[in-house]
């Protein structure tokens, strides 16, 4: 059966893309064909020893991952080398690409603007809203906000009628996060789950599957001195199939002196976060309501007319993704009349 294209639209020229998806074929296979008539062995490719073994045998082993096949996938993907902070020359196997380190501070300028909201990673990206008078709802489609949260209630009455942004980041991209704002860290908690793939018709197929599988939760106060000033901001960074961890590894300056997270820490925008492991995986923002602004042209291209894309929300309703860079703006703060008043 011939499966739909999946495309995006290209921030920089406004281009509709058409994605290669990583290992399309046998994802669908296992999404459709096992999940329906092998439940067990679903759930066994879907769990944490089976996700390690096959980050191994792809990104570790000297038999699977030398470096001409690092080449390749290099070439393939159109990955540049110049970025990297390191001599590619080094890299050994296909998890040194993964984790390679960029000149972030050279090739992905940020805006100078304190109330600009920046992208977390390289990215895919959709936005939505929990409110439904707003044009961005999107109720329940893509996570449950109290299951992504692990079920903290005072956190989901937080960001209750707030908004979203969901990253997806695939194999060729920079896998380092950065901070999105700035501001203290009230909380940071760890959830286990499933390693379901982030593969567009596996987010459809499987519902919710970014509130059932294992992620680490950051939540931010912002209004304070220093801060981005756009009230509470949680970051979750959620585990998808072959990624094995996810290193927080806050650095203040470049990549010096990575830190864990830990509450009370000041995090600044713009720098390094954490690191996912080797892999495809997802990053989601929340936001309090009338927090922020989303750029237009993110908004504009969620209902792009010439794109086809398998997020949909059904009834033949697509959402469009843009493809959008590290540390690039995504959207202003807004102004909290309460708070100004």
């Amino acid at each position: 059966m011939e499966m739909r294209p999946h495309q995006y639209i290209e921030r920089k020229t406004g281009n509709v893309c058409t994605e290669d998806l990583y290992g399309d074929r046998i994802i669908n296979h296992i999404y459709s064909t096992v999940r329906e008539s092998a439940p067990i062995l679903f759930r066994a490719l879907t769990s944490r020893r089976m996700s390690d073994f096959l980050s191994y045998l792809n990104y570790d082993s000297q038999i699977c991952a030398r470096l001409t096949g690092a080449t390749d996938f290099m070439n393939r993907t159109g990955i540049d080398l110049s970025e990297c902070v390191e001599d590619w020359g080094s890299f050994q196997t296909l998890r040194d690409v993964f984790e390679r380190k960029i000149r972030y501070w050279e090739t992905r300028p940020m805006p100078d603007d304190n109330s600009s909201i920046v992208s977390p990673a390289d990215a895919k990206l959709i936005v939505g809203s929990f409110m439904e008078a707003s044009q961005l709802f999107i109720k329940n489609k893509f996570f449950s906000l109290l299951e992504l949260l692990g079920g903290r209630f005072h956190w989901s009455r937080s960001f209750e009628d707030g908004d979203f942004a969901i990253f997806r980041l695939t194999p060729e991209k920079y896998h380092y996060n950065h901070l999105p704002v700035s501001g203290i860290v009230v909380d940071h908690y760890e959830i286990e789950g499933s390693y379901h793939s982030c593969n567009p018709g596996a987010v459809i197929t499987v519902a919710q599957p970014n509130s059932k599988n294992k992620r680490i939760v950051t939540i931010m106060d912002t209004d304070i001195d220093g801060g981005t000033l756009v009230g509470l901001v949680a970051m979750v960074e959620v585990v998808a199939l072959m990624i094995g961890d996810i290193v927080q590894c806050y650095s203040e300056s470049y990549y010096e002196e990575p830190r864990e997270i830990r509450k009370g820490m000041f995090l600044a925008k713009g720098q390094p976060k954490s690191l996912y492991r080797p892999g495809s995986s997802t990053d989601i923002l929340i936001f309090q309501k009338d927090r922020i602004k989303f750029s237009d042209d993110i908004i504009t291209n969620l209902n792009h007319p010439r794109a086809i894309s398998r997020c949909s929300l059904g009834l033949g309703r697509a959402v469009v993704e843009t493809e959008v860079s590290i540390r690039e703006e995504i959207g202003q703060g807004c102004v909290n009349n309460n708070l100004a008043g």
